[in-house]
């Protein structure tokens, strides 16, 4: 495989199990054409309450740990396999955030799985990997993760 049209690959992690094999297939890629890798998670902020009830700090911390957790966990498969990854921590909506960050970076294919939500709640809520898809101007892989049963 010819490495020229991916010089550098985003995978957009949500920590969850439905993303290991993108993860995977994210890392295998990478290994087989150089490119470099991204590890993106996207805090989603939570609405605060004008009033200052103590909880929103731990709230922060908790988001920030998930966040870390996410993408060392990308990190470590990657040093496993020999890959280096460049972890990336953003805040917003993950849709808008990973197609922002693509673009600014230059990222030649954005790799994701399914990120856990199906039936009704995909309907009500969108899904990330939807709305990637639609809105990217670069390519987008999408790996069906694991089923959660």
């Amino acid at each position: 495989m010819e490495g020229k049209n991916y010089e550098k690959i985003m995978i957009a992690t949500d920590g969850s199990k439905q993303v290991r094999k993108a993860i995977e297939a994210g890392i295998e890629l990478s290994k087989l054409t150089g490119a470099k890798l991204y590890a993106v998670y996207v805090i989603v902020p939570a609405g605060y309450s004008p009033r200052d009830f103590g909880w929103e700090e731990s709230l922060r911390e908790f988001l920030e740990g998930e966040a870390k957790k996410a993408v060392t966990s990308v990190e470590d498969a990657g040093r496993t396999a020999g890959v280096q990854v460049e972890p990336i921590i953003l805040e917003g909506h993950p849709a808008d955030k990973i197609l922002e960050f693509a673009e600014q970076e230059g990222v030649n294919l954005i790799i994701m799985g399914t990120l856990g939500r199906s039936g009704l709640d995909r309907f009500l809520l969108g899904s990330v990997a939807e709305k990637v898809v639609r809105h990217s101007k670069i390519p987008v892989m999408v790996v069906k993760g694991e089923s959660s049963k």
